[in-house]
């Protein structure tokens, strides 16, 4: 685990303009009847106005006899003289279509004139919940690769069990059943040690919000010290409580695939559990980090809405932008802070599944940190170590505080399109037509004036 709203109302961007239409249902009945997903045809024209009243209500009204599905509709000045206001349209259409040719000649006849608007073009992205099932199989590194510092790396049978473990993960595809993991004595007993240890600190140093949804957990006989959870019985249990799911991968993420995967509501947990000559640490994500720090995170609503609207945001945004994202997600959802009755309580993962980190982060007498007001638009350019314990925290004065601030950050990232979460079909929807170019190109095409004139 490399580790707001983004504009995820669907016909909401408009800078400093006003939205005047959009048929979000239209946009989803379109893309329920495109499976294996492909994105519904949508076109965009620029319409220039006739200078007089009521021009724009006749342009909705030949839209309206046409039958048109409006995902987005926003005024723009031509950067032409003599820069008079067009409106852009963007609509479910084909321009192969041949009702679509009528449908223009009519817009023509109450404009000036009418362009046709290129697609936006941005990073790819995925559309649906399965295209996210090639992010396993490009992890930065496998869970199998040990550094010479690893307590476990001269340990065979460790790094055997780990294999096995790792191999099962590459081969899971959405939909299917987690493969259950078969762990050891030894396993368990080191689950058993850093459960026992960080369960007797949560009533004080954690959240309410992670400790409510500890105690649901373990009153389901999900967590017990005795037993370490497989992934599906979690992963059941989060969907239940809010359509978050579980999927095992391999390795570390990049960023970019990372936080994608989390506009769908789903996280990449690893299975392989920490050596146990060294159960109160470990280099790398390992279950107990996993399942003690996020997974109760994730059964509560506001920090599960938090989190998909960080992926959201991140979907076909620029590196510089998917890079201040991550850093959001470091300072909140791997060690964030809350203030609680006047004191602080972790709700981060990176601190709730660190016994140390956990302690050092919500000492009221720890001169050696600092502790500063939950604030994404400061915390995205905040340097940050990753090998020793955190110089710099956010509190957030609670999560319903951090989302909603989160989604403010959000709604400043600039990008071309807005997307849209479709949580009954696990479809991401925009609002106009995308080409998504591959991450690795460094280049975009030209964006200053692409319209046509029809």
């Amino acid at each position: 685990s490399f580790f707001l709203s983004s504009r995820s109302m669907l016909c909401g961007r408009l800078q400093a303009n006003r939205v005047f239409s959009c048929n979000l249902s239209d946009v989803r009945r379109a893309a329920q009847r495109c499976f294996s997903y492909s994105p519904p045809a949508m076109i965009g024209v620029a319409i220039d106005l006739v200078d007089e009243p009521g021009a724009l209500a006749n342009v909705t009204a030949v839209l309206a006899k046409h039958n048109v599905s409006v995902s987005a509709i926003e005024s723009r000045v031509n950067p032409l003289p003599p820069h008079e206001q067009l409106f852009h349209t963007h609509m479910i259409a084909s321009w192969d279509d041949p009702s679509t040719t009528e449908l223009i000649s009519e817009l023509k006849a109450h404009s000036t004139a009418v362009y046709k608007l290129p697609p936006a073009s941005a990073p790819w992205f995925p559309r649906h919940v399965t295209d996210i099932d090639q992010f396993s199989r490009s992890t930065l590194d496998a869970g199998t690769d040990l550094e010479s510092s690893h307590p476990g790396f001269s340990d065979q049978e460790y790094r055997k069990r780990r294999d096995s473990i790792v191999a099962h993960a590459n081969s899971y595809s959405s939909g299917q059943k987690i493969p259950e993991v078969k762990y050891t004595e030894q396993d368990v007993q080191t689950w058993g040690t850093v459960y026992k240890k960080l369960s007797s600190l949560y009533p004080w140093y954690a959240c309410q919000e992670h400790n409510d949804s500890w105690a649901e957990l373990e009153k389901a006989g999900i967590y017990s010290p005795d037993r370490i959870p497989q992934l599906q019985e979690i992963s059941e249990f989060l969907k239940s409580k809010t359509g978050f799911t579980l999927r095992p991968v391999t390795g570390l993420l990049s960023a970019r695939d990372f936080l994608a995967a989390l506009a769908f509501r789903v996280f990449f947990s690893t299975q392989y559990i920490r050596h146990h000559s060294a159960p109160m640490y470990t280099p790398e994500p390992d279950v107990c980090h996993e399942l003690m720090g996020h997974v109760p995170m994730f059964a509560n609503p506001d920090f599960a809405e938090f989190t998909q609207q960080i992926g959201l945001a991140s979907l076909g945004a620029s590196d510089e932008v998917v890079e201040k994202l991550a850093t959001t997600y470091w300072f909140s959802a791997e060690f964030g802070l809350l203030w609680e009755k006047g004191e602080i309580r972790a709700y981060g993962a990176g601190v709730l599944s660190s016994y140390g980190e956990l302690l050092h982060a919500t000492s009221p007498t720890n001169s050696e940190i600092e502790i500063r007001p939950w604030d994404p638009f400061q915390a995205a350019y905040q340097k940050y170590p990753i090998t020793t314990m955190q110089p710099v925290y956010y509190a957030a004065s609670s999560l319903s505080d951090a989302k909603e601030k989160m989604k403010r950050f959000a709604s400043q990232i600039e990008r071309p399109f807005n997307v849209h979460y479709d949580h009954e079909h696990q479809v991401v929807l925009t609002d106009r037509s995308v080409i998504g170019r591959p991450v690795g190109l460094r280049w975009k095409a030209e964006s200053s004036d692409q319209r046509v004139q029809l």
